[in-house]
């Protein structure tokens, strides 16, 4: 079976959340995207604790490709320093993860 991590992005707004979406789907670097609107976020940033609104998006992926996901994440996002989270997942609805596998790029292939 091959391994699948879900990765956490935050994005500042619809308008890129749907891009990087849509171009990471487009690409067969992940499977599939949750956009969720609607995140507070409060955390230090050069020297000043900032208050934002933000999506979050939920990404599925095989584990072999997040290095090339972050990369073009951050070709892609609006931030200096983007948050890129991955997970390994551990369990899961074998068909579905089969599925994560299908819909994603080979490691390697284009």
């Amino acid at each position: 079976m091959t391994e699948v991590s879900v990765v956490f992005v935050t994005v500042g707004g619809e308008e890129e959340a749907r891009g990087i979406s849509r171009a990471l789907v487009g690409e067969k670097l992940v499977a599939c995207v949750g956009m969720l609107p609607g995140l507070r976020s409060i955390y230090w940033w050069k020297g000043e604790v900032r208050d934002d609104a933000e999506w979050l998006l939920i990404m599925k992926t095989r584990t072999a490709l997040v290095p090339a996901l972050q990369e073009r994440i951050v070709s892609l996002h609006g931030y200096e320093v983007p948050e890129i989270i991955a997970f390994p997942v551990e369990q899961g609805l074998p068909a579905y993860l089969d599925w994560v596998a299908e819909s994603t790029t080979d490691h390697g292939s284009s």
